[in-house]
């Protein structure tokens, strides 16, 4: 899975991903955004220097989704999904698996633990999140749940006096 920063001019991309996966909006009992609510809402997420927005594309440059996340937030040493979205023509084939992972390797040290939420009724989305690994957080029903996963494997990474003598 290879990521792309989204930049505003990529807004009509997002709009197309969002038209893609009118499944999310339904269950979310909304309308897809309009091209102009989507480059608002860009707009004002990338003002947010905490706020990452990035294009997802699959092995063969194709573009399949997108991922928006907060660094920090809602503490320091947290990251927090706000969005991962795969086309639906397009799911159950392990891209949202692949981008979490690939997520996941590119951290910056300091964060400790992800979060994620699951909107409204979503048990699909439940058992998307746990068979990542992550564990449920905060009931917030009936808007939704979260989940977190604690990277504890990633302190023994960054500080050398936890590492193990090979020798």
């Amino acid at each position: 899975m290879n990521s792309t920063p989204l930049a505003l001019h990529h807004a009509p991309l997002l709009h197309m991903l969002y038209a893609a996966a009118p499944g999310y909006f339904a269950l979310l009992g909304s309308r897809i955004p309009s091209l102009s609510e989507t480059e608002r809402d860009v707009e004002i997420a990338l003002l947010d220097p905490r706020r990452r927005l990035e294009l997802l594309h699959d092995a063969h440059g194709k573009l399949v989704g997108s991922l928006d996340y907060k660094l920090d937030y809602p503490q320091p040493g947290d990251l927090t999904i706000n969005l991962l979205l795969i086309r639906e023509d397009r799911q159950s084939q392990r891209l949202g698996e692949q981008a979490v992972h690939d997520l996941e390797e590119r951290l910056p040290p300091q964060i400790r633990r992800i979060l994620a939420s699951v909107l409204g009724e979503n048990p699909r989305g439940v058992r998307f999140w746990e068979r990542l690994g992550f564990e449920f957080t905060v009931d917030a029903r009936p808007v939704m749940t979260w989940y977190a996963k604690p990277l504890h494997a990633r302190l023994h990474d960054t500080d050398p006096s936890l590492r193990v003598a090979s020798d």
